[in-house]
């Protein structure tokens, strides 16, 4: 074993104070916070200064659309997580990064057009 692999870890009866739920962690954490209402957990998850990703695990598809949908998050994941092909753009909402990686977008961003007419 590596000395760079780590054990993913679960977290349980987390509360919104704890740093674990208020920082972005760079690892494989998962805490896992109750809620009773939908728009309750979207008020709770958009409640951060950060905003790099984010995930919805459930069986109601429609549900996760409409909750990734109102979700401040610059990439969303439904019923998986940190899945996503080198082409499609990466970046965060809010304190989560500047500009977007990967694909079109970020060609745009590093380019600059120019329209000449003759």
């Amino acid at each position: 074993r590596r000395s760079s692999d780590l054990t993913p870890c679960v977290l349980g009866n987390c509360q919104d104070s704890m740093t674990c739920v208020k920082e972005e962690i760079f690892g494989p954490v998962m805490s896992i916070l109750p809620f009773d209402k939908e728009e309750e957990v979207l008020e709770r998850a958009n409640n951060t200064m950060y905003g790099l990703a984010g995930g919805v695990f459930t069986r109601d598809i429609q549900r996760a659309h409409r909750v990734v949908s109102r979700l401040q998050a610059g990439m969303c994941f439904i019923n998986n997580y940190n899945v996503s092909p080198v082409e499609l753009p990466f970046g965060g909402y809010k304190k989560s990064g500047f500009g977007r990686e990967n694909g079109q977008v970020a060609m745009e961003y590093y380019s600059q057009l120019k329209t000449v007419c003759v």
